[in-house]
């Protein structure tokens, strides 16, 4: 219907990511309690019951802006990543589970595997990172941007990591070996957002630029 049906409020603050678990139950959102890379800030994390809209937990651990959170695929965990340069690994009871440290600037975007098993994240330090979600060991530390990742995204069958950059370029790369596949130039500026379509077979970016690009893949 279009209707608005809850306003979640409480949190005071800029709201800079929002992410609903699987099953439709809960809804996360990260927000901003300090300025860019101030990090004498603890950036909480809250969790509503979204049929409700009741607070069930709030997360704080982060000294800096969080900046994606995102569910994974079986609701078993959600991960944050923040301009405090880490990422976050949560339980559904909002325990703390594991911290991944290895980047050296904010932390810009999260993206779970299919399978739940891993964890990719970009950051301010031109890097992307591929972690073991069970032990928090970094697998690949991707290197080939020239400047901030903005955001990540798997294809759905794992095989493949996109990476989109202040390079104005989008990475595809072989998730299994953390070797570059393919380069996609065409955007003349920022690219903010990688999407896979379920099929695998094509990719949408995002850009300063004003365009949308969707990209066959073969």
């Amino acid at each position: 219907s279009g209707d608005l049906l809850r306003t979640l409020d409480g949190t005071g603050q800029p709201v800079t990511g929002v992410s609903w678990s699987p099953d439709g139950r809960f809804l996360a959102a990260g927000v901003n309690e300090g300025q860019f890379l101030i990090f004498d800030k603890n950036s909480p994390i809250l969790v509503w019951d979204a049929a409700s809209g009741e607070l069930l937990h709030t997360l704080k651990g982060h000294k800096a802006a969080v900046r994606r959170v995102v569910w994974s695929s079986d609701g078993r965990f959600l991960a944050s990543g923040s301009n405090d340069g880490t990422v976050r690994l949560w339980d559904a009871a909002g325990q703390l589970v594991r911290t991944f440290k290895g980047h050296t600037a904010a932390v810009r975007s999260v993206a779970w595997s299919p399978n739940s098993r891993f964890l990719a994240s970009g950051a301010a330090d031109n890097t992307v990172r591929i972690w073991d979600a069970n032990t928090g060991r970094t697998l690949f530390t991707l290197r080939g941007h020239t400047d901030l990742v903005r955001g990540v995204g798997w294809s759905a069958d794992g095989r493949f990591l996109a990476s989109g950059s202040d390079d104005f370029t989008t990475i595809i790369w072989d998730a299994g070996s953390g070797q570059p596949w393919r380069t996609l130039v065409g955007h003349t500026d920022y690219v903010r957002g990688v999407d896979w379509s379920g099929d695998g077979q094509f990719l949408a970016t995002s850009s300063d630029d004003n365009t949308v690009r969707i990209w066959q893949i073969e």
